[in-house]
């Protein structure tokens, strides 16, 4: 289970400056912010940071923002970017935010985004939150307006059911399936390259098949 109650979590990413605090005021500005015009890449839901992290610190020509609701598990992924400033191996291509997920049209503009990450998203079991799982077709409407044309989606997750759903949620909201996945370590054109998150380690190590979806709109 999270971590959801650090004292001092807040006040941690409130004085840090990888994190954005008022990411409203980001929307149409993160050419500004970053300093380029690089690539825009997010990932939301990114729990402690490993997968994000990996991530900038591979491709310094592309800009990573890590999105994340609960305070305490940012908190962590801050502290393993100041470790690694510590040994002067910072990544400068990296922020977070601190954020629900819904609200992701209100952070970025139109064809602002160019890749979307969501790794091992909350299933939400019950049949009436569907909305709220990051693969629906609800938010599959909010990713179609900030993404450019050209991007895509990657999902990951060991959960079977949730995977059948992003499967069909993927057809009723007209995006394409570019590659299917049932069980990621054992695809070998799929596993290249992978970064595992921390969920993925584990539930791998139990024996969990991970799946894997990559989409684009149809357009």
């Amino acid at each position: 289970m999270r971590l959801r109650n650090i004292p001092g979590s807040r006040e941690v990413i409130a004085d840090s400056n990888i994190c954005i605090h008022e990411e409203e005021k980001a929307k149409g500005r993160w050419k500004e912010i970053f300093g380029n015009d690089h690539p825009i890449e997010i990932e939301i839901g990114m729990g402690k940071g490993q997968f994000i992290l990996a991530k900038a610190q591979q491709n310094p020509d592309i800009n990573y923002v890590g999105i994340e609701k609960f305070s305490s598990v940012l908190l962590r992924g801050i502290q393993k970017v100041e470790e690694l400033r510590e040994e002067g191996n910072a990544p400068e291509n990296l922020r977070f935010i601190r954020m629900e997920a819904e609200h992701i049209t209100e952070v970025f503009d139109k064809d602002e985004v160019s890749k979307i990450y969501l790794n091992f998203s909350d299933p939400w079991p019950k049949d009436r939150h569907a909305k709220r799982r990051l693969p629906s077709k609800e938010f599959l409407g909010r990713y179609d307006q900030i993404l450019i044309p050209e991007g895509t989606l990657e999902f990951k997750t060991d959960n079977q059911d949730l995977f059948t759903f992003a499967l069909e949620e993927t057809d009723l909201a007209g995006w394409n399936k570019l590659a299917v996945t049932r069980d990621l370590h054992h695809d070998a054109v799929l596993n290249e390259g992978n970064i595992m998150t921390e969920y993925e380690a584990k539930f791998s190590a139990m024996g969990n098949p991970i799946c894997k979806l990559i989409l684009n709109r149809n357009k």
